[in-house]
């Protein structure tokens, strides 16, 4: 029943790597419940290494030595952990903040548009034909934002005129940029037939592709593809056409205050018709410091209740990591884990009174809570371990580097360290504070250090070659210097490199 070729592991179509069979759990808006993690745990101790990975979409991964049996991919589909329909498994996660329903500032709770989305998924495998990596994203204008997040179609929650409206926008740009606003508003009791009449448009034009051999079943378009083909307005028209009723006149002032930006054309066309607005620089660098918001102690709207985000290394967390939390989950919060994009997680509904011996608990199972940990904002590939396009052993080390920052530097800032074992740049999409990428061809393990911003994708490059064993040392010296010299507190250490 397991495949080994898929592109996109999923739990039916999994990949063998040097470290095992991966196989990935889809858990849309990152949500798990206490029985879940209960089955999970049982499965990974019986197949696997006893290691569970949080992915950047908040998905889980797992790495077992043999492929998992009918009897286990069935518990887990009874259990929610796989989709009830095989062929529409593979789709990317539905993203939504992991403080859904539970952040004061939100203008709405998304989980419920999750949930009736996923049934929609499952009600029509003819979708199964699009990209395993078609991606959306639902934002409900938290405090945790997630707009930023690299998809294919993200939906934001704005009031206007004291109504809530979901702001379309679409991933147009390459590989891991942000998706962009489209100058569309859609009323909330809209939302789901327009996510179906966008996502029925595109697979009519992937089974159009297929048909004419421009694209295989392995690697069908990317929605990206479509719209560099069609463009925006003739994407949005067809779109238009399957709507019961048509979308409403666009409140063009209203939204135009919402976005406080200049609309810009990206293609031909679209000057006189829906206005395009890329995130700029300074905006999405302001996301990107609230990536780390969630981290620690924050009260939830609810009163009296609190949520706290957990640091988890690298994203990995033993089967005796994932029991602890889900005990104290279920015996001091809600019953439930909240996965994070940022391969965190958060334990939500705990009373004042007993935060500070979950604390004390999450810290004894060898995690951590504060956004300034070194592990807090480490992010790494699988290494040549897990891919065999990496030339470097990514997560021992990054692991390295965060036990040596850990002993060595008091950091105040989160500081972002994106270790990629190429140049694909898997792990993480946007730009980092400081990023090694490992290079082939030498005797050695070697990576190229970037910082800040530059010509790459990286940023700006310091060192064309530095060995592996060397970097820990580089890094706490880059962060030394850092703290030592810089204008003062508030500068962060991409302002003071890009200086």
């Amino acid at each position: 029943m397991q495949s080994t070729t898929a592109i996109c592991p999923s739990l039916f179509n999994a990949t063998t790597a040097q470290d095992g069979i991966l196989s990935r759990i889809r858990l849309p808006a990152g949500l798990i419940t206490s029985t879940q993690c209960e089955v999970l745990t049982e499965v990974v101790n019986k197949f696997g290494n006893g290691e569970i990975q949080i992915t950047n979409r908040a998905n889980l991964q797992i790495r077992t030595s043999q492929a998992l049996t009918e009897e286990a991919l069935l518990d887990l589909q009874d259990y929610g952990l796989a989709s009830s329909n095989e062929s529409t498994d593979g789709l990317r996660n539905m993203m939504a903040s992991p403080s859904a329903g539970i952040d004061a500032h939100a203008t709405i709770n998304t989980i419920p548009l999750v949930k009736a989305w996923n049934f929609y998924l499952l009600q029509h495998p003819e979708l199964a034909i699009l990209s395993n990596k078609f991606s959306i994203c639902f934002d409900g204008g938290e405090a945790i934002r997630v707009s930023d997040r690299p998809n294919d179609i993200c939906l934001v929650a704005v009031e206007v005129d004291q109504e809530i409206y979901f702001d379309l926008l679409l991933g147009l740009g390459d590989r891991g940029d942000s998706p962009a606003p489209v100058g569309v508003l859609i009323p909330q009791n809209q939302v789901l037939e327009v996510l179906a009449a966008l996502t029925e448009v595109y697979r009519q034009y992937t089974e159009q592709k297929l048909e004419q051999k421009i694209y295989s079943r392995s690697r069908p378009p990317r929605l990206r593809e479509l719209l560099h083909d069609w463009g925006v307005e003739k994407y949005l028209d067809l779109v238009e056409e399957k709507l019961r009723s048509p979308l409403p006149p666009l409140k063009r002032g209203a939204l135009d205050n919402l976005n406080n930006k200049n609309k810009v054309p990206l293609f031909k066309g679209d000057a006189e018709g829906r206005g395009i607005t890329p995130l700029n620089e300074a905006i999405s660098s302001h996301l990107e410091r609230e990536s780390f918001q969630h981290l620690g102690i924050h009260p939830q709207k609810q009163s009296g209740l609190f949520y706290i985000g957990v640091v988890v290394p690298l994203g990995r967390l033993t089967s005796q990591q994932l029991t602890g939390l889900n005990n104290l989950a279920k015996q001091y919060g809600g019953g439930a884990l909240r996965l994070t994009p940022w391969q965190n997680l958060l334990i939500t509904d705990i009373a004042e009174a007993v935060l500070e011996q979950v604390t004390q608990e999450i810290l004894n199972l060898g995690l951590f809570i504060s956004a300034h940990h070194p592990y807090a904002a480490i992010a790494a590939c699988s290494g040549y371990k897990g891919c065999k396009s990496a030339h470097t052993d990514t997560q021992a080390d990054a692991k390295q580097v965060a036990a040596y920052l850990e002993n060595c530097v008091q950091l105040d800032h989160p500081i972002n360290i994106h270790f990629s074992g190429c140049e694909k740049s898997c792990a993480q999409h946007h730009p980092s504070d400081i990023a090694v990428v490992g290079i082939g061809g030498t005797n050695t393990e070697t990576y190229r250090v970037y910082v800040g911003d530059g010509d790459s994708n990286f940023g700006r490059e310091i060192y064309t070659e530095y060995d592996a064993k060397s970097v820990p040392a580089l890094i706490e010296q880059l962060l030394q210097k850092y703290q030592n010299q810089r204008r003062d507190s508030t500068q962060t250490f991409r302002e003071f490199v890009n200086n």
